[in-house]
Parts: structure tokens; sequence; C-alpha cells
């Protein structure tokens, strides 16, 4: 039996997925699960790199427990956050998480070097605060020494795949989520970095995803037990969660629905016209230069942190702070609470940055719906109907943009993700949109870096046997409007 591993690591939890093919089709068995979680560092909001080194190497080690050692490893996460290394590849500064507010009023700097249209037009990737062209600029103004002594730059997965093997290399569609990719080009716009005077060299070559970048480094292999071979999946977890959209044809909108709500469509080459800036829409490339043309929507996150608001979990200034609640809320209550409150009409424009890392969701939505002279919500119930009404409406609004942007007519949605578990929202987004809705598989970032590995290790043919292989696999479940 030939196993697989997809180290897959989200913005609040890291899992290890082993996959195998059996008789066509794809079983996976997840084997570990580690806490992501933040850490506040000089003045910043920053990710905890040793936490997620130590789960990375828990997963590996569990591998060895198990007795199923993994022909390859692959290693996704979210995008645009990074790591800089020395001449002597150490780490230069912390690794800034992208929620940080060090980014705020670096747009008009890069604007006013750069104006956003013609940016847009090169890069093709949507305004995003967080972008990491306005984190290297933050930095840039915080810490010039950092970007001068700085050799390389690695994204987040990239990193740790250079702390297994020695490598260092930089992958392609973890690349272009940092608006500094020529979109046409396919690679680093140089003379975008150098007008923004970035150093051009610490951005290398791009590899694509099913590139083998080596074994583990012996030390490792002393620490987990085995050796293996790490090999790129799209390390960018939106681009490894569309690859496992089992959509029949081409007239289906993709929906990776977590965090953040991902909605888009594949296409063979960007789009960077005036409309598709206005309408704020991203061109994120894809394995096998599939572009992914989509927009970045708050998603799940608002519900999360209500969730945790109501619970009495609160992040401030990425600390950790529990205060008594009379009750614990679970998603199915909050769901049930929206249930009852269907007559509540308010809502909330969910892309609004108030909404990206507020100090109370629940009071950001309320002043929110306070400054559009709509009802403010005041119950639980109304809160949580105000923001799934919200969410698709937004998703509506966004299926429309594209249709316009593209000149197709799309007739479906296809939801991958955890968020394809929310039955209520599921069902909203369809009556919202007027279309049907395939929910599943849950696992889909997993299994999209699962497919480029087994694809690389010829267990499955390409991404069209893979998709077949996927629907034959798991269950998708029809919503009808």
């Amino acid at each position: 039996m030939r196993y697989y591993l997809a180290i897959d690591i989200g913005a609040s939890s890291g899992r290890h997925i082993l996959g195998h093919v059996e008789d066509g089709k794809l079983i996976l068995e997840e084997i570990f699960r580690f806490d992501n979680k933040q850490l506040r560092k000089n003045g910043h909001d920053c990710w905890d790199m040793e936490n997620l080194w130590n789960g990375i190497l828990g997963g590996l080690k569990a591998c060895k427990t198990l007795g199923k050692i993994p022909q390859t490893v692959g290693i996704d996460t979210w995008a645009v956050d990074y790591v800089l290394l020395d001449e002597n590849d150490q780490v230069i500064g912390d690794a800034v998480a992208y929620r940080d507010s060090r980014t705020e009023g670096t747009k008009q700097w890069v604007n006013s070097i750069i104006p956003a249209e013609e940016l847009y037009a090169k890069t093709g990737i949507q305004y995003q605060p967080f972008n990491t062209v306005y984190q290297l600029s933050a930095l840039k103004k915080e810490h010039p020494e950092q970007l001068e002594k700085a050799k390389w730059l690695l994204m987040i997965p990239e990193y740790f795949n250079f702390l297994l093997t020695g490598v260092k290399q930089n992958e392609y569609t973890n690349a272009s989520s940092t608006n500094l990719l020529n979109a046409a080009e396919k690679t680093w716009d140089t003379d975008v970095i150098a007008a923004l005077g970035l150093p051009t060299e610490i951005f290398h070559e791009l590899a694509m995803p099913g590139t083998v970048l080596g074994n583990l480094l012996p030390e490792i292999q002393a620490q987990v037990g085995f050796d293996t071979t790490v090999i790129l999946p799209a390390t960018h977890d939106t681009g490894s969660a569309f690859l496992a959209v089992p959509a029949k044809d081409d007239n289906a909108v993709y929906l990776s629905s977590g965090t953040w709500s991902l909605l888009g469509v594949e296409n063979e080459n960007p789009i960077t016209s005036l409309d598709s800036y206005a309408q704020n829409f991203t061109n994120e490339g894809g394995a096998w230069y599939r572009f992914r043309y989509l927009k970045n929507i708050m998603g799940l996150w608002m519900i999360q942190s209500i969730r945790r608001e109501l619970n009495g979990v609160a992040y401030v200034q990425g600390k950790e702070s529990r205060t008594a609640a009379t009750k614990q809320w679970s998603f199915p209550d909050l769901i049930a609470e929206a249930k009852q409150n269907e007559d509540f009409k308010s809502i909330v424009d969910v892309n609004q940055n108030c909404f990206l890392a507020p100090e109370s969701m629940i009071q950001a939505i309320k002043d929110a719906c306070a400054a559009t002279n709509q009802q403010v919500p005041e119950t639980v119930g109304e809160i949580m109907q105000c923001v799934y009404s919200s969410l698709s409406v937004c998703y509506r609004d966004a299926i429309a943009s594209l249709q316009k942007l593209t000149g197709k007519t799309y007739t479906s949605i296809n939801i991958v993700g955890g968020g394809c578990q929310d039955g209520y929202l599921n069902q909203r987004t369809a009556e919202s949109t007027g279309l049907p809705v395939y929910a599943g598989p849950i696992e889909g970032t997993a299994i999209g870096n699962l497919i480029v590995q087994m694809i690389a290790g010829g267990d499955l043919e390409n991404l069209q046997a893979a998709r077949g292989a996927i629907r034959a696999s798991f269950e998708i479940k029809e919503v009808t409007p």
C-alpha cells in the first residue's frame, strides 16, 4: 500500500491526513491534529512557529507509530505570510501574522509609487490590506535593516519544507498571492519589486506543484524514525482546495468555505481589466497554471468569532483572555437561533475591514448596521441571521459579477472545505443565488494536496481522473433553491 501524507495547516489548527488509493477510491485517515496560535512579540501579532514545527514533527512521528510510512509528504498553509532568512539561513525578525495591524496606511504609500490600477494590471491580485506587498512595505518602514540582511523570502510552507529537507524553494501558487508576481509572465515582477525599493535578490526561481524537493535531513529522520520524500503540492491552501472541487463541467462556481470564503472559477488566463479591478476579483496562480479567478470573502471567521465571544474567549493583540460565560454555545446552537429569526432583514458588507480583527465581532456587526440606518441586532438569533443573510447575499452578488466579467452563465455551486457542513448556510446560499449547491468533500484542502502527490506518484493519471475519483469517494450533498 502506497501512502501519501498531507500536512494541512490553517489559521486555527493543523492536521496530518494520510491518503491512499484503493479500488479507484481515495481513502483518508486523519492521524494527528494540533493547534495553531498567535503570540504577541515585539509589538506585533506573530505566528508561534515553534509550536507549528513541533506539530509537524508530531504528525510525522504518528506515522511511525501507526506503521504507515508515507511515500511522499506535502505541506500547505494559508498564503501571504513569510519568513526572511539571512546569508547563514538564520531567521530574521518574527513571522508576523496577516491580521496584525502593521500594514495600516501602507496602501497609500504603495499607491504613490505604483497606482492601484497599474499594480492590478500587472499582478492581477485583489486589494487586501494584508497582502505580502503591504507587509513588506510596512517592514521596510519599521525595520529596513531586516530587509538589508535578507537573502531569501520563504512563504510559511516553504520555510517548513526547508527545515525538513534543507532545500530553499519558492512555489508558484503561494507566490502568486503576494501581489508581487506578474500574472501574465507567471514569475516575479522585478519592476514592481524594484520600484518599491524591495531587494530583488530575495525572490528566487519558482517551482510548480509536483516538484520533488528531496528527502528528510538525517537529523529529522532520526527524530521521526523514517525517511520520506518531500514534494510540493499547491502550497497555498486555496490552491489545493480548488483542485479538490469535483465539478462535472465548466459551468460551476467553486466555493472553498472555511475561515475565509473563496468564491470563483478556474480560467486558463488571468483577467486584469479595469472592470475586474473595480469588482476586486483576484487571479491566483494554481497548479498547472490554472488561474483561480475569485473573490476573498470574510467567510466563517465571523461565525467563529461570535461563538468564541459568546463562550467568553477573546483575542486582543494576539493574547487570549477568558471570562465566565453563562452558556457554552455550539455551532448547531447558533444555527438554531438564526433559523428562529428569519424575519430579521438587516445585512452588512462582510468584506469591510472592521470585521477583519475586531475586539468584539458582535459589536462590529451592530455598529455596521447602525451606520447604514438598519435595525440593530440585539439577540444572538438576530446577530446570527444577519451574518447568514449577509454571507449569502455576498455570494449572490459575487456570482453576478463573475458572470459579467467572464461572459459566462454559471449553473451550480460546488462547496468544499469544512464550511460545506453548514447546511443552513448552504440552503441560504441556494435560495439567494437561485442555483443548486453541491456540498462536499469536507477535507477539500487536504484532498487537493494529496492528489498532486498521487499524480506525481502514479496512482492517479491526471486532474480529470482525480476529480472523478473524488466524486466516487466522498458524499456530495445536493441542496436545491
